[in-house]
């Protein structure tokens, strides 16, 4: 298994931290949003005399008001194909396991979701990457690059719109090109659409439920961490109309025997978030993004493109290994008692020697933090650099 790029420089963050210095957290999509006030509500009104487990599949109650909540978006659901897992990353996990066999190959943009990778070695699959790039904004390349990459042995696609590391928002376009892909191959197609409130474009929102033709082929994976800031609830979805894979998921389901209860109630309660929350944290991640990339790009030899939703951006720095600088930032830098941490790039490619002069990074500090860590970044890239 890979380490997390996202985590594995951690222990230097609380070595720095106990050392007394300031650690401004880039590395992680943990947003410092607050949890909506009817899910804190939840949490302190909840009266039950006994912690029970819960069904395997979630509740129903649960999964009846996630039905009304994908209506909203043009996706038509009957409880039944909804799964509550324990997170996202479980939902993931749990359709690499139903659906693909030890050697079987699932292809994957790079760079991507780190844990994509760790999950597909866990079920014993093989990534094969199709190669996107910084410097066109993360574009899907023709679909002659995923018929290359097509073998006897592959089983799925899987994308994440808007993505995670590069907020990339897949055109229409591009949706039917990897539709077609699929039908013509018969593959499955895992959708990580976990991001679907961020879309910072009038561009419509394209969920690959929304594609006609393979229904039967799509595999929705979802979560309430970031859409509600509630990543440790741990209460994610896994959505699917293909029955015989629903049946071979809940094997998996069984086998953990429940998602979280007290997680299964706060977000059952979150869906019903006033508007007025969403837009305003709708508005304020939108003016962190202007203002990160507005700052990252006054950097010299810094160059990140304009992310179209999530909230995460991969960043060029002029440096030559961005893990290295990483931890020397957390090792042996500080400016006015402050650093900076950040996520090295490599991490998030399925070649190690691509990506080493990025990182990525997370908006989810308020705009005075995200002040402060550029200005620890510009004089960090300053002083690395004067060493070479």
């Amino acid at each position: 298994m890979p380490s997390s790029p996202i985590r594995k420089l951690a222990k230097y963050a609380d070595d720095a931290k106990r050392n007394g210095i300031k650690v401004y957290h880039l590395n992680i999509g943990q947003p410092d949003i607050q949890t909506p006030q009817c899910a804190l509500d939840a949490v302190k009104s909840l009266d039950r005399s006994i912690l029970e487990y819960s069904p395997s599949q979630g509740y129903k109650s649960l999964r009846t008001k996630l039905v009304s909540y994908y209506a909203e978006y043009g996706i038509d659901l009957s409880p039944d194909e909804i799964i509550i897992t324990s997170g996202g990353s479980e939902a993931v996990q749990f359709a690499y396991m139903a659906c693909l066999n030890p050697g079987d190959e699932i292809i994957v943009t790079d760079p991507s979701y780190a844990n994509y990778m760790a999950f597909a070695i866990s079920a014993g699959a093989v990534v094969k990457s199709v190669k996107t790039s910084i410097d066109d904004g993360f574009r899907l390349p023709p679909v002659e690059e995923f018929e290359k990459q097509i073998t006897p042995k592959t089983k799925a696609i899987l994308i994440c719109n808007p993505n995670n590391p590069t907020g990339y928002l897949y055109t229409k376009n591009e949706m039917d090109q990897i539709r077609d892909i699929v039908k013509k191959h018969d593959l499955y197609l895992f959708s990580d659409e976990v991001y679907r409130e961020f879309i910072y474009t009038k561009r419509p929102y394209i969920s690959a439920c929304h594609l006609e033709g393979i229904e039967q082929n799509v595999i929705l994976i979802d979560s309430v961490s970031k859409r509600y800031s509630e990543c440790g609830i741990r209460v994610g979805a896994l959505i699917t109309k293909n029955r015989e894979v629903r049946n071979a998921v809940m094997k998996f389901c069984q086998a953990r025997l429940s998602p979280p209860l007290v997680g299964q109630v706060i977000a059952e309660a979150s869906l019903s978030t006033p508007q007025e929350y969403m837009d305003a944290v709708y508005d304020e991640y939108l003016d962190r993004r202007n203002y990160l990339i507005n700052e990252l790009n006054k950097i010299d030899g810094v160059f990140s493109p304009t992310p179209m939703g999530a909230f995460y951006t991969m960043v060029r720095l002029p440096v030559d290994d961005a893990e290295k600088f990483c931890q020397w930032c957390l090792t042996d830098f500080s400016y006015e008692g402050q650093t900076i941490m950040m996520a090295p790039g490599t991490g998030f490619y399925t070649n190690p020697s691509d990506g080493r002069d990025q990182v990525r990074m997370a908006y989810v500090l308020n705009k005075e933090d995200l002040g402060r860590a550029m200005i620890v970044l510009r004089k960090a890239l300053e002083e690395y650099n004067s060493q070479a």
